[in-house]
């Protein structure tokens, strides 16, 4: 009898799951160009997220969550995979992300969250931005997605012919300025994409998929092209915003969310589904008004600063995830080996997984187990954490005219816990840090095999 208890006892706590039993639902909302400080939960002023805001008190909000890179290629590939983007090849020095004229892409032989969890009985859907390669070897549909619907790089490359100049462009932005495709599966079904009804269509393809797998396990990942400039809205969300079009934008992709939040609800199924909200790299600068908020956060997209690469992240499953706010360090680099504790997949055991298993963190309130993060800028280290302390061995502030990154010797220290917006440097009262920072940065070089740059192939 007590036997019997027990089995009962362990089958109905948090997260575990028989060997035999459907694990939950997965699904992945990545945003592109997102700042820390562009969401109500996360302290935006104007710009009204309740939706969000909702999420984040029903679920986990972590103030210390890492992408994997500064830019959307390289983090993409981070998210998918689980490892640095420098063991797949996808970042490089010269070449940062992937473009319509490369002929590269995330290489057949990684495995992604997609491939993972369809070797194990899930539905796989891929909604949005892709760019880890256009054509068709490298597409979701080749990388363990059952079906793929969106734009396969940036919404504002492909300029169309005879437009006006870029300034113009973006500050009237229309669908007809860029010649974006939009696909289904392997196939171009519009363009150019019309970009005003882009999130709308995200959502309701999400929609459907939810649906549509309400009695099997699924995994959606859904990456927005958006707040990427050009800016586009569906008609209901032009000028709600106080934060103008860039809050219009922000205010749709929140809306969005919570129709997706709603749709679990509706089919039963939100117990038994964990939904992630995160971005892939903080704010574009060069798009002054047009770009993000980084917050209290240093620098945005492009640079190993905090405001490049620290973003505005929640957790959310019911009756699962106790609420709390999180301040211990994660990383996109974790859900993959999170998700497979949680369904019972298998992490790859042929090759090294930089992410660590959050799943204690989730379900249990242990500590997490990532307690460093490696600043890659293209495919060289400039930055190194470890518990509260960084270390920059080189910087670059993107986007505003500096050619060439600063070398720093000694590097620049900073306790991040203290000192978020990387203010004051304390490195000449703390050699030994710095020395524990060189010495973990050395070994992260040592194990790193370097592979073909994708990115450069043309």
């Amino acid at each position: 009898m007590r036997i019997c208890l027990l089995c009962i006892l362990l089958l109905s706590a948090p997260g575990f799951a028989a060997a035999d039993a459907p694990g939950p639902n997965v699904i992945v909302i990545f945003c592109d160009d997102l700042g820390y400080g562009d969401l109500g939960c996360f302290g935006h002023p104007t710009i009204r997220t309740p939706r969000l805001d909702q999420m984040a008190r029903e679920g986990q909000r972590w103030t210390q969550f890492y992408a994997a890179a500064s830019v959307c290629t390289p983090s993409r590939a981070g998210l998918q995979t689980g490892r640095y983007p420098v063991r797949s090849g996808m970042c490089g020095s010269g070449y940062r992300v992937l473009f319509p004229d490369s002929k590269g892409g995330l290489p057949p032989k990684e495995i992604t969250i997609g491939k993972m969890l369809q070797a194990n009985g899930y539905a796989t859907h891929a909604v949005g931005k892709w760019h880890l390669g256009h054509l068709p070897q490298f597409l979701p549909t080749s990388h363990g997605y059952d079906t793929y619907f969106g734009i396969p790089y940036s919404n504002d490359m492909d300029t169309a012919k005879d437009v006006p100049p870029w300034k113009e462009q973006f500050a009237d932005p229309k669908s007809a300025y860029w010649n974006v495709p939009l696909m289904r599966g392997e196939k171009i079904v519009e363009r150019p994409a019309d970009q005003t009804t882009i999130t709308d269509r995200y959502t309701q393809e999400t929609i459907k998929h939810i649906r549509a797998n309400r009695d099997r396990p699924f995994f959606i990942y859904l990456a927005h092209n958006l707040p990427h400039v050009p800016l586009f809205v569906s008609e209901p969300f032009e000028d709600v915003s106080r934060r103008g079009l860039y809050g219009d934008v922000i205010e749709e992709i929140d809306a969005s969310t919570g129709r997706i939040l709603d749709a679990l609800r509706e089919e039963g199924i939100a117990e038994n589904t964990l939904v992630v909200f995160t971005s892939d790299n903080g704010p574009w600068h060069m798009y002054k008004v047009q770009g993000g908020s980084e917050g209290l956060l240093r620098d945005g997209k492009g640079s190993t600063w905090e405001g490049g690469m620290r973003e505005p992240t929640v957790f959310w499953w019911p009756e699962r995830i106790r609420p709390a706010v999180v301040m211990d360090i994660g990383s996109t680099l974790d859900l993959l080996p999170t998700i497979a504790a949680i369904s019972g997949a298998k992490v790859p055991s042929d090759r090294t997984i930089d992410g660590v298993d959050l799943s204690g963190v989730l379900l249990r309130q242990k500590p997490s187990k990532r307690n460093d993060m490696i600043y890659y800028y293209g495919d060289e280290v400039f930055a190194v954490r470890e518990g509260p302390y960084k270390a920059h061995y080189k910087t670059k502030t993107e986007f505003v005219g500096q050619k060439e990154p600063t070398a720093h010797d000694p590097p620049l220290l900073y306790n991040l816990e203290h000192d978020p917006s990387e203010k004051y440097n304390i490195a000449s009262a703390h050699p030994e840090i710095v020395r524990q920072l060189t010495e973990r940065k050395e070994a992260h070089e040592a194990g790193v095999k370097r592979v073909q740059n994708q990115l450069s192939l043309r």
